[in-house]
């Protein structure tokens, strides 16, 4: 779904010269992760199971940047404001980093 939703973007928006496609992914798999669940805490309409499966299985499995802004805002929302903080620099630069020295290492080989 990741790759039909990022491809049609793409097309749609014809020579794009900024990654939509992923924006648009992520930010619709943050949407449906902070929808599903608000309707989990108020509602108690999604067992602990079924949560885990639609959150980590599927949203998890259509982008992983929706469990990123769900556990952040989920420290957040508990007052862990640091943990929060170091959480969002952690994903970041580590993530930057790691992409760049993957990339290192593949032109040395």
């Amino acid at each position: 779904m990741r790759y039909a939703i990022g491809g049609w973007v793409h097309g749609f928006l014809q020579n794009a010269w900024f990654p939509y496609g992923t924006l648009v992914v992520n930010v619709a798999g943050c949407f449906l992760i902070g929808f599903l669940a608000g309707l989990a805490e108020q509602r108690s309409l999604l067992g602990p199971e079924l949560r885990v499966f639609l959150f980590i299985g599927i949203l998890g499995g259509f982008t992983t940047f929706s469990s990123f802004a769900y556990e952040t805002f989920s420290l957040a929302r508990d007052a862990e404001n640091f943990a929060a903080a170091v959480n969002i620099f952690a994903q970041l630069v580590l993530g930057l980093l790691g992409v760049w020295f993957g990339n290192a290492l593949a032109r040395l080989i």
